[in-house]
């Protein structure tokens, strides 16, 4: 879901179309970002897997800020830099945030809601990790009776809590023996 998040940044803040984001698995987690270019280069944005610096520069794009606490990486130490194509089986949380990104509106709020009630049912072993993405499909499968296309900050703010509340009651019938 992180990396989902991530694409719905990427458009919202930078303008680019969601066709034209490619989600990689890089297991070293220092390239933070990869921008092609029309001529076939590209630049990447390397740090040290932390996302300190990342949430800065989304924060205060385009302008760069010294960041002295921040630790610097040692190429040299690094080595190697590798990429993976997405098992999308194995990471679904990715395309449901494609989905509710390119729906627009209240989707990514309720999407995002339903994530972290999802995650904290998990973590107090209230779901297995796998019913994750089950939680938050079914959350975004009734928000199409509800969704607002142009929302305003009341309406994010109730797609949240409505979001929350059918991700609880959904979890809560799961559970029934």
């Amino acid at each position: 879901m992180n990396k989902g998040l991530e694409v719905i940044e990427a458009h919202w803040l930078f303008g680019v179309p969601f066709e034209d984001i490619e989600v990689v698995v890089h297991p070293e987690s220092i390239v933070h970002s990869i921008v092609r270019f029309v001529d076939g280069t590209a630049k990447a944005q390397l740090g040290i897997p932390d996302m300190r610096v990342p949430i800065q520069y989304a924060l205060t794009h385009p302008q760069r800020y010294p960041n002295p606490a921040h630790p610097r990486a040692d190429w040299a130490e690094l080595g190697a830099l590798h990429f993976e194509r997405v098992d999308r089986d194995r990471f679904p949380c990715l395309d449901l945030a494609f989905e509710a990104g390119r729906k627009g509106g209240t989707y990514p709020t309720a999407m995002a809601a339903a994530d972290e009630v999802a995650v904290q049912a998990f973590l107090t072993e209230r779901i297995p990790f796998g019913q994750i993405p089950v939680i938050i499909e079914s959350v975004l499968a009734k928000h199409d009776a509800v969704a607002i296309a142009d929302p305003g900050i009341p309406d994010i703010k109730w797609a949240d809590e409505w979001a929350r509340r059918i991700a609880l009651e959904t979890i809560s019938v799961q559970q029934k023996p």
